[in-house]
């Protein structure tokens, strides 16, 4: 027996004896009560989905319910799971199910990955457990087992690789019990196959994990690549008249919006546009501020002005440099007002 096809027997057995068989989506042929519960478990752990899950059933028993009820009370009794796209999704695909195929979802896995919110691995598991269709499933647990027992390097979500993993989980379909396989991959991948600590001494199928072998459960699969983080500057200049720190508030959108800040730019053009004379001016020293999608270089000079009594432009505002860096400043230029403030006492 080649190892894919000891991989497949040895799951199904094992998930006969050991694996999950009463969870309240389970033991059913009700493609909606499995559709929905496939949606609940996107990115979220079983023991926060089955509250949820009866609650939901609950208040909309079948698809037409659903179909029927106003997004805002579905957006309810989804509240607290996340990912409220999911829920919007539901909500639509609940309507075409209704609408489109008269209340029954499609028993092909084709035609379901064509409805709102449901992807080629939510379409499989649904197909299998509702229909018995022969489908392949790929969610996040399921690519960990089959990195981890085949060897297979690389981030997953490159293309290459996620060819490569539908290829083997096609490969690894079994003839028949195809319910039992699915449920099996996705016990393995949740209860045993974990993340961190995976409880290889308890796996059905560790005798073939190159994972285990080589000692490279840590490594995969991959890590997804960083990214270089793009690098900005701007030249934020801090103007005084000695007692005070002129701060300019920004737009409502983008970075920093709705905060105050020094105004951004060259000395000489910040001090004409406001109709300031720049006396000294003073360069600190630069550094770093990490944002989600970049790194900012603040490059800040300090000058003193004078002539600030025609001073008029809305979203100006003169503050107390010893209370400065509390009038709603982000926290890197709170940074440096601090130090600013404590180096001309």
């Amino acid at each position: 027996m080649t190892a894919t096809h000891r991989f497949t027997e040895q799951l199904i057995a094992w998930q006969k004896v050991s694996g999950r068989h009463d969870l309240p989506w389970q033991n059913t042929r009700d493609a909606y009560r499995i559709w929905l519960s496939e949606i609940m478990l996107q990115q979220t752990q079983v023991s926060t989905v089955i509250p949820y899950y009866l609650r939901f059933l609950e208040r909309f028993p079948t698809v037409e319910a659903l179909a029927a009820a106003p997004i805002e009370v579905v957006i309810e009794h989804w509240a607290g799971l996340g990912y409220y796209a999911r829920a919007r999704n539901l909500h639509r695909c609940a309507q075409q199910v209704a609408t489109r195929f008269g209340g029954k979802f499609p028993a092909n896995a084709d035609e379901l990955a064509e409805l709102p919110g449901i992807g080629r691995s939510t379409a499989a598991a649904v197909a299998a457990f509702a229909f018995g269709q022969r489908a392949a499933i790929l969610d996040g647990n399921v690519k960990r087992v089959l990195c981890r027992q085949f060897g297979i390097a690389g981030f997953p979500g490159q293309a290459a690789i996620h060819r490569q993993l539908w290829a083997l989980a096609e490969s690894l379909l079994p003839a028949g019990d195809i319910e039992r396989y699915t449920q099996g991959l996705m016990d393995l991948g949740a209860t045993l196959c974990t993340r961190s600590r995976p409880r290889c001494g308890e796996c059905p199928v560790a005798a073939d994990c190159v994972a285990r072998r080589e000692g490279r459960q840590g490594e995969l699969p991959a890590s997804k690549p960083r990214a270089a983080i793009p690098e900005r500057s701007a030249t934020f200049v801090l103007l005084t008249d000695g007692d005070r720190l002129l701060l300019e508030r920004r737009p409502p959108s983008g970075l920093w919006g709705g905060l105050l800040v020094p105004p951004e730019g060259d000395p000489a053009g910040v001090a004409a546009r406001f109709g300031l004379t720049l006396g000294e001016q003073q360069a600190l020293p630069p550094f770093k501020h990490t944002f989600t999608h970049f790194r900012l270089t603040l490059e800040p000079v300090l000058c003193t002005v004078a002539g600030t009594a025609g001073l008029g432009e809305p979203g100006l505002e003169w503050v107390d440099l010893a209370r400065a860096a509390d009038a709603g400043v982000p926290a890197p230029i709170r940074q440096l007002i601090r130090q600013v403030a404590s180096a001309r006492r």
